[in-house]
């Protein structure tokens, strides 16, 4: 019966279309899977009446019969990530302050991928407004790593990576600021694209500051996470940094041949690592070399720490610009995550010139970066610094010995793709000697997303990762 969700997206798509397999029998058997499985992982989350969803499931069916497809994902059944709005499903984002909320609207990407056929099931559980790359939140509780369900699913995407990686979805939406996108294709064994700025959509009630934050896709493979990106991407007039990405998919794919590839492992010895991490990274370059590619560790170029600061500035600034109203009612203040409110008193001391101090900082990393892609076609990364911790721990306090200072010092890793506004591939690395997953990133140049996502696809031809699913 799970046969057909162990596909791709793709597969399943084309299987629909094909008549092969209804959409209401998809639905059957995801809606049995999720009953049997998710309880131990909580990875879905607002799960919609069975009746409802066999209903839309019947109407899928119906259009087809009559010569009518959506999309590629008609008929397909997706939960979307608790920090957008569905219409109709309730949205909580995680958090005590809003949990039962019922958008009357979707989201732009939700929007379009209703459009494009998809039928929303429900939510993916995340950490309270997004905050730590650990998805745990008083209103659903933890979600857990379905190679180990005692271990963090990672965040803040980790319901939507969990899901994937149980073969409870088969692509998935979710955010990325600070790794949420990357972390937890690292730690379930999936694959995650950050793309460029302003290729999805995204209008908040900030529309010009906040250029940290981007909407992406995730999957089981590159081509499913391509597909969806390109029902995303493309733009909006709501979003005035919105923009046309162009073809995302190309084939065939390019000989990577003769490719400069940088690695830049921990920054010489500014970021520590659990020890095993960098060395399926160290693996993972082995790969490439075996396509042709030339990899050369990068020297040092910028000032580490230097970055960090201006990170956490950004974030103090941009956090609390979002949370100062609920922060100032004593209330609303007593709901909030500790991290959530440290993140606003930050912000809040913050001074107009603090802010431009770290912007002037940011912009001397790009043009830092620009440099290094004089040199290098790509750069490659770890995606994390620590293999699935404790599902019962909030964050891990140290690495390697070395004190964590912040909550999110740990995915320190992931901040340089994030203030150069570059797109990013999370892509498997293998698993460690506890069989934890682990991955790496795929960076590449300005507005280069195809390129990535076809760089990644082919490293995903060379390695057998993704062929992998977690015995549950």
């Amino acid at each position: 019966m799970d046969e057909i969700m162990l596909k791709p997206a793709l597969e399943q798509s084309a299987a629909i279309h094909a008549g092969r397999l209804s959409a209401t029998n998809l639905m059957r058997m995801t809606l049995s899977r999720i009953a049997r499985i998710n309880p131990a992982i909580n990875a879905i989350i607002s799960l919609r009446d069975e009746d409802v969803l066999m209903r839309a499931a019947a109407e899928a069916d119906r259009a087809l019969s009559e010569g009518r497809s959506h999309g590629w994902l008609h008929g397909l059944p997706l939960a979307v990530k608790d920090l957008a709005d569905v219409s109709g499903v309730p949205s909580s984002y995680g958090s005590p302050l809003y949990a039962g909320t019922m958008p009357d609207a979707d989201d732009i990407q939700v929007e379009r991928m209703r459009k494009a056929g998809a039928i929303f099931i429900g939510k993916t559980n995340t950490p309270e407004m997004g905050l730590g790359s650990h998805s745990y939140n008083p209103v659903f509780g933890v979600t857990r790593n379905p190679w180990n369900q005692w271990r963090s699913a990672g965040g803040s995407s980790g319901g939507a990576a969990a899901a994937l990686a149980a073969r409870l979805l088969p692509v998935a939406d979710g955010s990325d600021m600070m790794g949420s996108l990357r972390n937890p294709a690292g730690f379930n064994n999936v694959v995650g694209f950050r793309p460029t700025p302003g290729v999805i959509p995204s209008p908040g009630p900030e529309l010009f500051l906040d250029q940290l934050s981007v909407l992406g896709p995730m999957g089981r493979t590159v081509r499913d996470v391509a597909a969806l990106l390109q029902v995303q991407a493309g733009h909006d007039h709501r979003d005035p940094l919105s923009r046309e990405p162009g073809p995302l998919w190309v084939d065939p794919l390019p000989d990577f041949s003769g490719a400069r590839i940088g690695w830049l492992g921990d920054y010489h010895g500014h970021l520590p690592f659990e020890p095993g991490v960098l060395a399926l990274s160290e693996e993972a370059l082995h790969v490439f070399r075996r396509m042709g590619a030339a990899v050369k560790a990068v020297p040092p170029f910028f000032d580490m720490a230097r970055l960090w600061q201006c990170w956490r500035t950004l974030r103090h600034f941009l956090v609390a610009g979002g949370h100062r109203a609920d922060y100032a009612d004593p209330e609303r203040r007593a709901k909030m995550k500790p991290e959530l409110c440290w993140e606003v008193e930050n912000g809040l001391a913050l001074s107009a010139m603090d802010v431009h101090a770290a912007s002037v900082t940011r912009s001397d990393w790009y043009r830092a970066m620009l440099g290094l892609f004089e040199r290098y076609d790509f750069l490659v990364l770890p995606s994390q610094q620590v293999f699935p911790f404790p599902a019962e721990w909030d964050w891990p306090k140290a690495i390697a010995g070395r004190s964590m200072d912040t909550y999110h010092r740990w995915m320190e890793v992931v901040i340089g793709p994030t203030l150069a506004g570059l797109p990013v591939a999370a892509m498997p690395s293998g698993f460690g000697g506890e069989g934890l997953p682990a991955g790496i990133q795929i960076i590449g140049p300005p507005r280069a997303d195809r390129s990535v996502l076809q760089l990644a696809a082919a490293y995903e031809a060379a390695t057998p990762w993704l062929g992998l699913a977690p015995p549950l």
